[in-house]
Order: C-alpha cells, then structure tokens, then sequence
C-alpha cells in the first residue's frame, strides 16, 4: 500500500474505498484487506485523509477481475512497485488497444499477461 501520486491519479478513471470494494464483492471488509495483503489487489492511500482505495476497473461482476491476480504477480516479480504497476494497467497500449486493465475487464487477459512477460526480458 502506497501513496498515489498525481500522475497515476490522473490515470485511473474512478476509485473505490474498501468498504464499497466488500460490498461489490458481496464480503466482509476483512476480507478485502486480505486480498490486498495478499497481491491480490492494489490499494493506496488517497485524498486528504488518506484513505485506502482501489481502482473500480479491478471490480467487476461480484469478483476480482479475472487475471488481475496473475497479472499482478507478474509485475510485481519483473520488480514493479504498486505505483508502477498502476501506471503501466491504466496506460493506454495501442497494440491491445486500449489499456491493460481494459483489456482484463473485456477477458482479454492473455493478452495482458504476454506483454507483462515481455517486460522482464
């Protein structure tokens, strides 16, 4: 969990604080911060009274965006910081199109992980 700058604020469309997250996801709020805990998620800290939130693009249909979690660890051991691998999931790519976390939200996935793959190379 980080503090977010402006830059990766910009990017990402619309935000969700944990307990909005548990009730999309029909949990309790401990369980979210277990995700969290676990890579499963990335939260950071937001607003002037710095409250954890999560991009409402990683929500969708009760759960998880598929393949966020697999994408996520991807990123995490080509060496990306919560911060780097927010920006690099709402940037836009020109070769999927759109961005990386479109392209889970629209179950394109593999796609999402191949080009995070080709980064540790």
């Amino acid at each position: 969990m980080t503090e977010i700058d402006t830059k990766t604020d910009a990017l990402v469309p619309a935000w969700l604080n944990v307990p909005e997250v548990a009730e999309r996801l029909g949990v309790e709020v401990t369980r979210v911060r277990q995700l969290i805990r676990e890579g499963q998620l990335i939260a950071v800290r937001r607003g002037e009274n710095r409250v954890l939130m999560v991009p409402a693009d990683f929500i969708g249909d009760g759960r998880v965006v598929k393949g966020l979690s697999g994408t996520l660890t991807l990123l995490r051991d080509d060496g990306f910081t919560d911060e780097e691998m927010l920006e690099w999931l709402f940037t836009p790519d020109d070769t999927l199109p759109g961005t990386p976390a479109q392209a889970l939200r629209e179950n394109r996935g593999t796609e999402v992980k191949r080009r995070a793959q080709a980064l540790a190379v």
